[in-house]
């Protein structure tokens, strides 16, 4: 049974070991349960409990499939990264929709060398439960931290860029394998035909070429082609 259990665990991938969405811990219960029921009655053959173990790890497998191509079900499963601080603003409101509390918002940020709420540029709870951060450039604001001045640097440093890409935000993903993400791009109050502009200037005239382009606050795009098959 201890051999069955490792295998499973073995197949279900990495991403169990250190990154545990809800649907994969719920799994990972269910296949423990299992082997408890199966070790305390040794009466009840092994294929009992082997039988409901695969049943369950093509179960894990099936939706991990579906959730690499379709991003629909990957957010049904996983959820949504939630922004919990902006700017050096807490979001209250995220905060009480996700039950996070202070205690926990300090914790994780005390761990990562960081101690002062107002230091820190974004902070995004992600699906796992981790906590990522984003620290303030202190160079480029290195007085009061007056947020008048931080915008008028920003809009200087994107001066030089094409359409002047306005928006405080860790980066946006535009295109996830294929397909065109259209909330993203009504978040920035661009279109379609802007991103295509974008990418055609890389070299690239077709969404469905694109595995992943996202851009940053500094309104750099980023763009990663599909393989070739």
């Amino acid at each position: 049974m201890y051999v069955m259990v490792f295998a499973v665990m073995r197949i279900m991938g990495k991403r169990e070991i250190g990154q545990l969405s809800i649907f994969d811990l719920v799994i990972s219960i269910m296949i423990a349960e299992i082997a408890v029921f199966a070790l305390e009655d040794q009466n009840r053959p092994l294929y009992e409990g082997w039988v409901p173990m695969l049943t369950l790890l093509l179960i894990q497998i099936g939706i991990a499939v579906l959730s690499l191509r379709f991003r629909k079900i990957r957010l049904w499963f996983d959820g949504k990264p939630s922004v919990i601080i902006r700017n050096g603003d807490i979001n209250e409101k995220e905060m009480k929709k996700q039950r996070y509390n202070l205690d926990d918002l300090l914790m994780q940020l005390r761990s990562q060398n960081i101690d002062n709420i107002a230091d820190v540029e974004f902070a995004v709870l992600e699906t796992s439960g981790q906590l990522s951060v984003l620290p303030k450039d202190k160079s480029s604001d290195n007085a009061s931290g007056d947020k008048n001045k931080m915008n008028k640097k920003r809009e200087a440093a994107l001066s030089s860029l094409v359409f002047k890409v306005k928006y405080e935000a860790l980066p946006l993903p535009l295109i996830l394998d294929g397909k065109v993400d259209d909330d993203n791009l009504k978040q920035m109050g661009k279109t379609r035909f802007w991103l295509k502009n974008q990418i055609q200037s890389k070299g690239v005239y077709d969404f469905k070429d694109v595995f992943f382009c996202s851009i940053d606050h500094k309104g750099r795009l980023y763009v990663n082609l599909k393989d070739k098959k």
